[in-house]
C-alpha cells in the first residue's frame, strides 16, 4: 500500500490518499501516517466510510484511546465522541435551546482537545458521517508555525513557563451553560508546559487554547493576556487551514501543536453527525514539582 501525500498549505495540512483506513492493519502504514502527522500536523483523508467499530479499531492502532467525559445525555465514558446536534440514543435533532447544543458552542472557541487532562491528547480523528451543506467547517491553526515566526526574544520568554488548564474556566465562557458537577469532578485543574517539543522532529511550539487559564507564578490577568496573545499569533490567516467537510472525510490532527474550532451552522435545520476518537498522549508535560518535562 502506497500513500500519496499532497501538501495543502505552507505551514500545515496535507491530503493523503491511497488507503482505505477502515481496513488498515499494517503497522508500516500506521507509521507512515504518524510521520506525516509529525510533518504536516493535520491530515485529510477522503471517502473513508467508517462506522464506530472500524473507526475505534483504526484509532487504537495509534495508541490507547481516551474516554469521553460524563454527559448528562448518557453517551459519556465510551471511547468515541458524538460531536453532533443529533441525539446519540434516539437519532433525532436536539430541540433549540437544548443543553447539549449550548455545550457544543464551546467547540467554537480555539482549543486543543483534552489539555484539561493530566496526560493531554496526542491526536484526534474526526469522521464526517452526516455533513451540513452550509457552514460547520473546522478551522485548524498551527502553534508550531506561529512559534517559529516569533522573535527570538519572545520564544526565550516562553521557555520554562507553565500554564494551568481548566475545563471549568473554558466552559465558564459559554453563555447559558454550566457543566454537570460529575463532569467537573473528572477534570480538576492541571498544569502544562507552555512550550512543547516533538520528540520525533525536535520542533517546538507553544501550547495554549481556551482551556488555558493563566500562567503559574504570574498575576492572573497578565498570564491570560499572554495566552490570548499566543492564540492570536497562531490564528493569523497564514497559519490557519479551513476544512470544508465532505461526507465520509476523516481528519486527523496533532493536538500537541494544533488549535482547532468549529464554525456555526443552522443546527435546527441540518443534521450534523461527526464521530471523534482521541488518542492519549505519552505522559504529563510537567513533573509533580512543576518542572517542564521533555515529552511532546
Amino acid at each position: 500500500m502506497t500513500l500519496t501525500i499532497r501538501k495543502i498549505k505552507e505551514h500545515l495540512g496535507a491530503e493523503v490518499s491511497g488507503a482505505d483506513l477502515t481496513k488498515v492493519t499494517d503497522d508500516t502504514v500506521v507509521a507512515e501516517i504518524k510521520a506525516a502527522l509529525d510533518e504536516h500536523s493535520v491530515l485529510v483523508f477522503r471517502d473513508q466510510r467508517f462506522d464506530d467499530e472500524t473507526q475505534t479499531a483504526f484509532s487504537r492502532s495509534f495508541g490507547a484511546l481516551e474516554k469521553m467525559l460524563y454527559k448528562a445525555e448518557g453517551d459519556g465514558g465510551i471511547p468515541i465522541s458524538n460531536i453532533s446536534n443529533v441525539d446519540y440514543n434516539t437519532g433525532q435533532i436536539y430541540p433549540p435551546g437544548h443543553r447539549r447544543l449550548k455545550s457544543n458552542t464551546g467547540n467554537e472557541m480555539w482549543h486543543t482537545d483534552s489539555s484539561f487532562k493530566p496526560v493531554p491528547a496526542y491526536c484526534s480523528m474526526l469522521s464526517g458521517r452526516e455533513v451540513p451543506p452550509v457552514g460547520a467547517d473546522t478551522e485548524f491553526a498551527t502553534c508550531r508555525g506561529a512559534y517559529d515566526a516569533l522573535p527570538e526574544a519572545e520564544r526565550l520568554r516562553l521557555d520554562g513557563l507553565v500554564a494551568e488548564h481548566n475545563y471549568a474556566w473554558s466552559r465558564s465562557k459559554v453563555p447559558g451553560y454550566t457543566p454537570p458537577p460529575e463532569t467537573l469532578a473528572e477534570v480538576p485543574p492541571v498544569r502544562h508546559a507552555v512550550v512543547r517539543t516533538n520528540p520525533a522532529t525536535g520542533r517546538k511550539n507553544f501550547y495554549t487554547g481556551s482551556h488555558a487559564s493563566h500562567i503559574i507564578g504570574w498575576p492572573v490577568e497578565k498570564g491570560r493576556k499572554l495566552l490570548e496573545d499566543l492564540v492570536a499569533q497562531a490564528t493569523r490567516p497564514e497559519f490557519v487551514y479551513v476544512h470544508k467537510w465532505r461526507q465520509f472525510d476523516l481528519v486527523i490532527w496533532d493536538n500537541r501543536c494544533v488549535l482547532h474550532r468549529g464554525t456555526p451552522y443552522d443546527s435546527a435545520k441540518y443534521r450534523r453527525v461527526m464521530r471523534r476518537t482521541t488518542v492519549a498522549g505519552a505522559g504529563p508535560t510537567v513533573s509533580e514539582t512543576g518542572e517542564v518535562l521533555a515529552v511532546a
